[in-house]
């Protein structure tokens, strides 16, 4: 198949899972003889080189997210211009046999309605929630779809009467969101389809395919007889809930685990990441808390060094990558059933389940582990089983091809 996959970050500049899995999954399309192609964005992320990569266009242009200006009105109209034309020339000139639509974060969902008026098979990949919290709050559709201020309701009206809007709607379409259909759509989470259902998209008819990670490059911890470090990992944002693992290590502490140590890895706003500082003061645990920095690839061989994650996530996660890592690496994890962890998480089989936002329970939860060495060992076999079983990337992008290939026999 020749598949043109469009996404708004793409490594080595991307922020998250979303955009790596991404690139994981084009890798091994590729490697599979299906003839790939990414659109993305110009986005660059300060101190990371782009690489000359020939099936790589990095030529569309975000709106607001990640740093960008959010523009008026007058100004958004020439950005999705701009990206409609460079989603048309990509189509003319690759000719794809499938679109693979991936993370529209920040990009104009206007080119949505382009590409489900036209005759290519377009395949939905949903591992956010880009439809279901972002797609109605787009600035140029709303623009256009919604009810606004009295004075842009004129120019709306003058603009529609007019046929001013219908002559922009060949060049950047101005239609309601709820001409989308996602014919050929799937979802990271049962959880993540459902919630989009939820709010009034039509995609109750959406496949399920889970995230995978490349099982493999994990460094597996073997031995289970000590227990003193902890870990975290993730970004340092108050959705992913990092002071419930600070203060879990305090509550542990108090029941007299004071021999435990933890380490948070990840980076985030500085008013946050001072206000996490500020509390691992005022608990008395500058001592037994580090906060490090560490790149993807580094952090596969850091799992096995620690002897349990807690994976605090409290905001809707979709499917996290992190407590597969975790599981990946031979490690136990504790979590929260946060989102899509339901799926994965069973509680004393393939970790230990505690509460989002509940230190406490994390605490009793961390207890029982340092308790059972046995418990550990049998947690994170199973752990490492099932990943490298059910949610190795190999696997999984397997199943994304047949979904791909799916979509376009579905088109005969």
């Amino acid at each position: 198949m020749k598949i043109l996959v469009i996404t708004n970050l793409y490594p080595p500049h991307e922020i998250g899972g979303y955009e790596l899995r991404c690139r994981d999954v084009c890798t091994r399309l590729a490697a599979w003889g299906h003839d790939i192609h990414i659109l993305t964005s110009d986005h660059h992320v300060a101190g990371r080189e782009t690489p000359a990569e020939p099936q790589v266009n990095r030529s569309l242009r975000i709106h607001g997210m990640y740093g960008h200006p959010w523009l008026p009105i007058h100004q958004l109209h020439a950005l999705e211009k701009h990206n409609h034309l460079a989603l048309q020339k990509a189509i003319d000139s690759i000719r794809p046999d499938v679109i693979h639509v991936w993370n529209m974060g920040g990009i104009s969902k206007s080119l949505l309605l382009r590409l489900e008026a036209g005759n290519i098979p377009v395949v939905y990949d949903i591992s956010d929630h880009w439809i279901a919290r972002s797609l109605r709050a787009d600035v140029w559709l709303s623009w256009w779809n919604t009810p606004i201020s009295t004075a842009a309701s004129l120019v709306r009206a003058f603009l529609t009467a007019s046929g001013i809007r219908r002559n922009l709607s060949f060049t950047t379409p101005t239609a309601s969101w709820d001409t989308l259909s996602f014919r050929h759509i799937y979802f990271c989470s049962a959880f993540m389809r459902d919630l989009t259902a939820s709010k009034g998209w039509p995609v109750k008819h959406a496949g399920v395919i889970h995230c995978g990670i490349e099982s493999s490059a994990f460094t597996v911890k073997t031995d289970h007889s000590s227990f003193t470090k902890l870990l975290w990992v993730g970004r340092l944002a108050e959705d992913k809930d990092p002071l419930t693992a600070v203060r879990a290590l305090h509550a542990a502490h108090r029941q007299g685990l004071t021999h435990l140590t933890l380490d948070l890895y990840g980076h985030g706003d500085a008013a946050y990441v001072a206000s996490i500082d500020a509390e691992i003061e005022s608990l008395g645990l500058t001592q037994h808390i580090r906060r490090k920095l560490a790149p993807a690839a580094e952090m596969r061989g850091l799992y096995s060094q620690y002897d349990a994650l807690l994976f605090t996530s409290n905001w809707g996660e979709p499917f996290a990558l992190t407590p597969l890592e975790a599981m990946a690496s031979g490690l136990p994890v504790i979590t929260s059933l946060d989102g899509g962890q339901p799926e994965l998480a069973r509680d004393r089989e393939n970790s230990l389940i505690a509460e989002a936002a509940n230190p406490e329970l994390y605490a009793t939860r961390i207890a029982e582990l340092a308790a059972d060495p046995a418990l550990r060992a049998h947690i994170a076999a199973t752990g490492l089983d099932e990943v490298r079983r059910r949610f190795d990337i190999d696997p999984i992008s397997r199943q994304i091809e047949a979904f791909l290939s799916a979509a376009l026999k579905a088109k005969s």
